[in-house]
């Protein structure tokens, strides 16, 4: 393990409390320390002022390494990591943030990567970066992968709230989605929170 993961796992270990396990952690089957949210990040934060200035590489290896241990906090913290850096993301990281997500199979996961990361992410890619990203996501709509398709449909999230996404766009991906005669639930509640932030 790099010294970056070993100071993230060992923070995250202290940080440890008797409360039960919040929302839908549970359902995933990972291991939990039982830190908080805001333990974890408050931890990535630490670990970003103490190893100042890592690189995209550095910063997407640490995500592959937090993640590839089947602990719910661990898994958050790359998450977070991905956040607070999405600036230094782009197409090429498509695949991996695909793998995270395929493997999230909870909200509190799969949520933040699509509307935090990959969301972000494309909106500042050029022209060209952009179509790229949207048919890897076109792709996604179409897998049998509950995840995937959820992250799919809420990744322009933000960019539709403030007005600069393709509302034509999601409209389609919605109905191909919700005309299948067995929509899951998943995907069909990212439709409707899409649909409820743009009433707002």
């Amino acid at each position: 393990m790099s010294e970056a993961g070993e100071f993230v796992d060992a923070a995250l270990q202290r940080e440890t409390s008797w409360s039960p396990p919040a929302d839908d952690r549970d359902s995933t089957g990972l291991r939990s320390y039982g830190a908080s949210v805001g333990a974890v990040r408050g931890t990535v934060r630490d670990a970003l002022r103490k190893f100042r200035g890592m690189s995209h590489d550095e910063i997407t290896a640490l995500a592959s390494e937090l993640w590839g241990a089947p602990v719910f906090e661990r898994r958050l913290a790359a998450v977070v990591l991905l956040q607070s850096n999405v600036s230094l993301l782009d197409n090429s990281d498509l695949t991996r943030i695909e793998g995270f997500i395929r493997d999230g199979r909870a909200r509190s996961l799969v949520d933040p990567l699509a509307t935090d990361v990959v969301g972000p992410m494309i909106e500042a890619l050029d022209d060209t970066g952009r179509t790229r990203a949207h048919v890897a996501l076109d792709r996604w709509i179409g897998e049998n992968n509950v995840w995937l398709r959820r992250a799919a449909i809420l990744a322009p999230l933000r960019s539709l709230r403030s007005g600069t996404g393709d509302p034509d766009r999601f409209a389609r991906q919605a109905r191909a989605i919700l005309a299948e005669p067995y929509a899951s639930d998943v995907v069909s509640e990212a439709i409707d929170t899409v649909l409820d932030a743009l009433a707002k």
